[in-house]
């Protein structure tokens, strides 16, 4: 059995530009989702209490065990902005999407659409069945239906919209994420 290298993701900001109804002179702003001090707001889905923490105004993820939290509020159309980095080598996380709310009994993850957010030597340290190290295309921003939710990519490569270009830092490194999520369309 393949030992599966603890993952740490951290994250530090969060903010959410969210579309409704306000005055015509007053533009759209951007609504912060994290606080800086504890996780008011968010919601543990399915994991222990200690799984996601918060330490030097960041929410640190120890990804044991696998699982999902959520914010308190549901969105339709938005931008969200989240920067993210692994610390470890090997380190596997996502950004859900229009996901359920829930889990399903027996299930570690959402039904919804995931944005990858893997760490560059995930493909080398998780090899598929022949050995073969997966492609690196999986690794940063890949757009994917979970939990039998089909997604139709505007660039397919299959079910699945593998990255182009490969933007992911490794370990120890900050990422950004700007995702554009309006009308059924992920950008």
């Amino acid at each position: 059995m393949k030992s599966q290298p603890k993952i740490l993701t951290v994250v530090v900001i969060m903010s959410l530009c969210v579309g409704f109804a306000v005055k015509a002179e007053e533009p759209m702003q951007f609504r912060p989702l994290f606080n800086g001090r504890d996780l008011t707001g968010w919601v543990n889905v399915n994991t222990d209490k200690d799984t996601y923490t918060v330490r030097d105004g960041m929410i640190v993820c120890s990804g044991q065990p696998i699982g999902v939290m959520r914010t308190d509020r549901q969105y339709e159309n938005f931008i969200l902005h989240i920067e993210w980095m692994h610390i470890e080598a090997g380190g596997n996380s996502g950004t859900f999407l229009w996901a359920d709310g829930t889990v399903p009994e027996g299930k570690r993850l959402p039904r919804g659409v995931e944005v990858q957010m893997l760490e560059l030597e995930w493909p080398n340290l998780n090899r598929d069945k022949d050995g073969k190290p997966r492609d690196i295309a999986y690794v940063s921003g890949e757009v994917w239906g979970v939990g039998g939710l089909k997604t139709t990519p505007d660039n397919p490569r299959g079910e699945r919209s593998k990255s182009v270009e490969l933007r992911c830092k490794g370990k120890g490194e900050w990422n950004t994420y700007d995702l554009v999520a309006v009308d059924g369309v992920i950008k």
